[in-house]
């Protein structure tokens, strides 16, 4: 391989990443917790953008269940964005010919 052929893989490489990267934080993914009770929604980038809770969880006398179940529906949502995150990269990585452990 010549510097040449190496530098165009790396900007179009680039190219790539910025463009998974865009149509990663268009998205919207969604995790639920406590059987439905709890809903959180998330964007690509990681933003919380709504949170639905059942009326039938809240309870003044047990506010530390609730709190679990908003963590936990928060948590699964953000761990689908960073498998979609992963799978991208390791798909474009692949299509490079490039074989990084873990990917």
């Amino acid at each position: 391989m010549n510097m040449n052929q190496i530098m165009r893989q790396a900007q179009e490489m680039q190219k790539k990443l910025a463009k998974q990267q865009e149509e990663l934080a268009g998205k919207e993914f969604e995790a639920s917790s406590g059987g439905g009770m709890v809903t959180a929604r998330v964007t690509g980038n990681g933003q919380l953008v709504s949170l639905t809770i059942d009326p039938e969880v809240v309870n003044k006398d047990d506010i530390d269940m609730l709190q679990d179940l908003v963590v936990a529906a928060v948590n699964e949502a953000l761990k689908k964005v960073s498998a979609e995150a992963s799978g991208s990269m390791s798909g474009m990585m692949n299509q490079l010919g490039i074989k990084m452990p873990g990917m």
